[in-house]
């Protein structure tokens, strides 16, 4: 599994902002960001005055930022931007429609875990199907007609079972179709980014990378 090692809530003070790496959690009382004064970076510097950060600066944090939120190891997420890039389109539109197809995102986004690090420790313990097949890698890459579901002797599982309550209540992204009654979903085609609600400037990322 692809860990920084570092406390979740370390890593939304160190890029200023929720990455929701917890799940509901996060919007918890013991949430840095539930206070009135907006937490500082982590570190014994980070209550000082911080810099104004150079353009170098703010590519690095949109990068580290965007990594985060996928949980990503460094190499990793530096081999699908190689990817994204030689794909035909706009590079930083390829490369979060890559991220946005792993297996993991994908159970993810409908709705059978709480946040996608639960959703890689499901698919590593063999709780999940593609297209009726047992996949035990997160990084496994769906394609449009995909069937997705939670194997039958997994779906009493607590954490299953608490996640689809919270699931029901929200809106699953147009490019997917979920039964959540039988724990299974459809990928219906490839994200647009109109269609990826993730809040990241990509072109920064790119840029990041073109030096």
């Amino acid at each position: 599994m692809a860990s920084t090692g570092d406390p979740v809530c370390r890593l939304c003070r160190r890029e200023g902002e929720r990455l929701y790496l917890k799940g509901a959690r996060c919007y918890g009382k013991k949430c840095p960001f539930s206070k009135p004064d907006m937490p500082v970076p982590p570190g014994q510097h980070g209550h000082g005055r911080q810099a104004k950060l150079s353009n170098y600066g703010i590519q690095l944090r949109e990068k580290q930022k965007l990594r985060r939120i996928y949980v990503l190891r460094e190499k990793q997420f530096h081999n699908y931007v190689l990817e994204a890039n030689r794909r035909t389109g706009v590079t930083g539109e390829n490369l979060l429609q890559i991220l946005e197809m792993r297996l993991d995102n994908v159970i993810y986004r409908l709705g059978f875990s709480a946040s996608r690090l639960q959703a890689r420790q499901f698919v590593g313990h063999g709780h999940v199907k593609v297209n009726g097949r047992q996949v035990d890698i997160p990084s496994y890459m769906v394609r449009p007609g995909d069937k997705v579901e939670i194997a039958e002797k997994s779906r009493k599982i607590a954490p299953l079972q608490d996640a689809v309550k919270t699931a029901q209540l929200s809106r699953v992204p147009e490019w997917l179709r979920v039964n959540h009654d039988q724990m299974a979903g459809e990928v219906l085609e490839a994200p647009s980014r109109q269609q990826i609600d993730t809040d990241v400037e990509e072109a920064l990322i790119v840029e990041f990378y073109s030096r």
